[in-house]
């Protein structure tokens, strides 16, 4: 069988007219005084669900609140779920600034396997036994991470390089030297083990990849491990818990 074509920037969630609600108009009316507000502008905490991009959502609320300046703090890929800041009119000032602070993720990673994007936009090769793998072993080597470590991002990454992105270099088979970036586990700790699965939670730096993090975990173990799920429960002090549906935006939006 031949070995599907990977990468979430080829095959993130393509939506078209048919079968999208992303690219539907509004069916209802905009009270005018709720769409001045967010053309002046607002910050909206928005629980993005799985399969969805960032940019899908932005196109959808664009669309709802038919306005155009609008943007997002924080790019989660269409395989992670949580909290999506997207900013309005002035508030899209305060992009940069939100993008920079800490933030929290629970997720899990699946032992005895890597993926070549670490996560599961691409499938699982490399099986490995992971029988041995204990609890203390995990807890030793979580601890390995914390603090200021480097870290080498993934090779199928929006990072750019020559001024293309890394993942049409890797699609194209091109060679590339990846370089570790700095960053900050300030807290890693594993919340359910049920292997091969393994829950855990992070609270990181800007710029850390939960990707790699699996991956090298895995690599730590010498079984492999790739990203299985990933949700985003804190950006600075803004929390998912304060976020909405995009259901349930949508209801605030309609003239009563």
């Amino acid at each position: 069988m031949a070995r599907k074509e990977t990468y979430r920037s080829k095959n993130i969630h393509k939506l078209s007219p048919e079968n999208s609600p992303i690219l539907d108009k509004p069916r209802f009316t905009i009270d005018p005084e709720v769409q001045q507000a967010f053309l002046e502008g607002k910050v909206i905490l928005i629980d993005k669900p799985l399969h969805w991009t960032s940019f899908d959502m932005i196109r959808k609320l664009r669309s709802l609140l038919r306005i155009k300046k609008i943007g997002h703090a924080g790019t989660l890929d269409p395989l992670a779920t949580g909290l999506l800041i997207i900013c309005t009119g002035k508030f899209t000032k305060k992009i940069n600034e939100y993008m920079a602070a800490e933030k929290e993720y629970t997720g899990s990673f699946t032992l005895g396997a890597v993926t070549p994007t670490y996560d599961l936009e691409s499938d699982p090769e490399q099986f490995k036994d992971y029988s041995f793998v204990t609890p203390e072993l995990l807890q030793q080597t979580i601890k390995k991470f914390i603090g200021n470590i480097q870290q080498l991002p993934p090779i199928y990454s929006a990072i750019k390089k020559d001024g293309e992105a890394l993942y049409q270099l890797a699609r194209r088979g091109e060679e590339v030297a990846l370089q570790p970036r700095p960053v900050t586990i300030k807290e890693f700790e594993i919340t359910n083990i049920a292997l091969p699965v393994v829950d855990f939670r992070v609270v990181c730096s800007t710029g850390t990849y939960i990707r790699s993090l699996a991956n090298d975990v895995g690599a730590s173990v010498a079984c492999g491990a790739y990203l299985s799920k990933l949700c985003r429960t804190r950006i600075g002090d803004f929390d998912l818990k304060d976020g909405v549906s995009l259901e349930k935006f949508e209801e605030t939006l309609k003239v009563s």
